[in-house]
């Protein structure tokens, strides 16, 4: 990478720590960000989804909401907010007019305001976007943020901080470490389970090291977390989800409160409300599916799919692919038109050459999170 480049990256505040430990180092969302370690992106996989994986995700935007702007925030969003528990978090998406999403985030209900985490190349957008509906709308620039992964997360999180053994998925707290308030939600986006911990930037190396000294913990780049998230169905924001991609072709109707559906106590008042609702009724024109090529070539975003081995009009295409370390065969997930029967066979049409792909249930891993 051009030095020239480099100079325009922010770098997270974690960076020498990265280095120390034999990261390198790619751009992403306008950071450089370590995409892999010693272990290389398969074996940080597989570490991940068998003990417990380090990963920074300070890019990500957080900002902090007064607890009043709750119910101004759910007329931005199809989620129920009003609905939502002190202590608790819900996932959500910014949607438009027409139904598509802007962008996806997380909402934490604490006991004295609303904490929401949003997509660093969405963060500019997203804040531009809650300061022209919402007051008091402040971004959270001392903290870095720290997701641990695993099946071994709980137990190592637990040897520095025993609180978080007693929470649920999706719960939140506010937890003492040291004499540093830690922000804690027992939630990520690897299918495993695991939290994610904002901590003050003056001690976050601090944390990092104690939580790497326990030897169930091992850092994670970019590079795993792709390919654990793919893995576990879940979409990434500007791939499965766009402007362009509802949340219900996306596969996140799930997403959509029951109280902001048809028939619901609070029923649409969201931006594409109508759009939305009427594809959650009678269905939308495309849907999410996940996608096996046969062979050991991945397809990777934006390959087209087609219905026949030859000939005819594309079907579908793929919105992120790559090689799943757990499945240790490729997979991708695709949008793919409603009139396309669910079983049948399509064709990736990779370098010139159309090769056959099983549409197949999503996810590839069951998720391991703790209900």
């Amino acid at each position: 990478m051009a030095d020239t480049v480099e100079t325009d990256l922010i770098t997270l505040p974690l960076a020498g720590l990265h280095a120390e430990l034999g990261a390198k180092f790619v751009p992403f969302a306008g950071y450089s960000m370590p995409v892999q370690y010693g272990l290389g992106v398969l074996g940080e996989h597989i570490w991940t989804r068998e003990k417990a994986g380090l990963f920074d995700v300070s890019h990500m935007g957080q900002v902090r909401l007064p607890k009043a702007a709750l119910a101004g925030l759910e007329g931005m969003i199809p989620a129920d907010l009003l609905g939502l528990a002190q202590g608790r978090q819900r996932y959500g998406m910014f949607t438009n007019d027409a139904g598509g999403v802007l962008d996806d985030l997380m909402i934490a209900h604490r006991a004295g305001d609303v904490f929401v985490v949003v997509n660093a190349a969405r963060r500019a957008h997203d804040l531009a976007h809650l300061r022209a509906h919402l007051s008091g709308v402040e971004e959270v620039t001392d903290r870095a943020l720290l997701a641990l992964q695993g099946p071994l997360a709980e137990a190592a999180l637990a040897a520095l901080v025993p609180a978080v053994a007693a929470m649920r998925f999706m719960d939140v707290a506010v937890i003492d470490w040291q004499g540093a308030t830690l922000w804690v939600s027992r939630s990520g986006y690897t299918g495993e389970d695991g939290f994610e911990i904002s901590v003050p930037v003056d001690v976050a190396e601090g944390f990092a090291r104690a939580l790497l000294a326990d030897d169930r913990v091992a850092p994670i780049g970019l590079g795993a977390r792709d390919s654990l998230r793919l893995e576990a169905g879940l979409p990434l924001y500007g791939q499965d989800m766009d402007p362009g991609i509802s949340p219900v072709e996306a596969g996140q109707a799930w997403a959509i409160g029951r109280a902001r559906r048809t028939g619901g106590a609070r029923a649409g008042g969201f931006p594409g409300a109508d759009v939305i609702l009427d594809q959650v009724a009678h269905g939308a024109p495309r849907r999410r599916a996940g996608l096996r090529p046969e062979g050991r070539a991945p397809m990777r975003g934006e390959v087209v799919l087609f219905a026949e081995v030859d000939g005819g009009a594309p079907v579908g295409r793929i919105t992120s692919g790559g090689f799943g370390p757990s499945l240790a065969a490729p997979m991708a997930m695709g949008l793919i038109e409603a009139h396309v029967p669910a079983d049948a066979v399509l064709y990736g049409d990779l370098r010139g050459k159309r090769l056959p792909v099983r549409q197949v249930p999503l996810p590839f891993v069951p998720p391991g999170y703790k209900r």
